[in-house]
């Protein structure tokens, strides 16, 4: 995984060097006006000249406009926008404990009872929490409200009164 990292780092490391070196020196020659002006001016390179000139990096020294043609097939769509955010949610594994609670980020989160003692896939942005099952959305978590909790009623499963009568 490191390593696919460290490789993708240096993909965005040479697209910034061509930048530098192809986009920059068209500055110079005749400045931009504005900030309107320097975004026109960068996406007209990026699709007239980046994406269509042979790249020495790519199979066949192919065009990074080919290459994307040539596998446009293997394009997921997705009919609605609202699940794109879904796709990108951070993703994480978790031990609920005994309590029904896991941490993610520093925070306690409560969770339904049924997931006691079990891994569970946690998938969040910055404001919502999700258990997620099989790839599929089970239940929304929610943060421990301290103050709530404090004064919750609960089942005690000990009976005070029969330890009494056993002493």
């Amino acid at each position: 995984m490191l390593c696919k990292a460290l490789h993708k780092k240096g993909k965005i490391e040479r697209f910034f060097k061509t930048v530098q070196t192809r986009f920059i020196p068209l500055l110079k020659e005749k400045p931009a006006g504005s900030l309107d002006d320097l975004n026109a001016r960068f996406w007209n390179w990026l699709e007239e000249d980046y994406h269509r000139r042979p790249h020495s990096s790519l199979e066949n020294k192919m065009t990074p406009l080919d290459r994307f043609l040539s596998q446009v097939s293997l394009l997921r769509l997705i009919n609605d926008p609202e699940n794109l955010c879904k796709v990108f949610l951070n993703r994480i594994q978790r031990k609920v404990r005994h309590d029904a609670t896991v941490s993610v980020r520093n925070m306690l989160f409560e969770v339904p009872p049924r997931y006691i003692g079990q891994n569970v896939e946690i998938r969040y942005n910055d404001r919502d929490f999700f258990i997620y099952e099989n790839g599929h959305e089970q239940d929304r978590i929610t943060a421990v409200n301290y103050h709530d909790n404090a004064h919750m009623k609960r089942e005690s499963r000990i009976s005070f009164k029969e330890m009494a009568g056993e002493l």
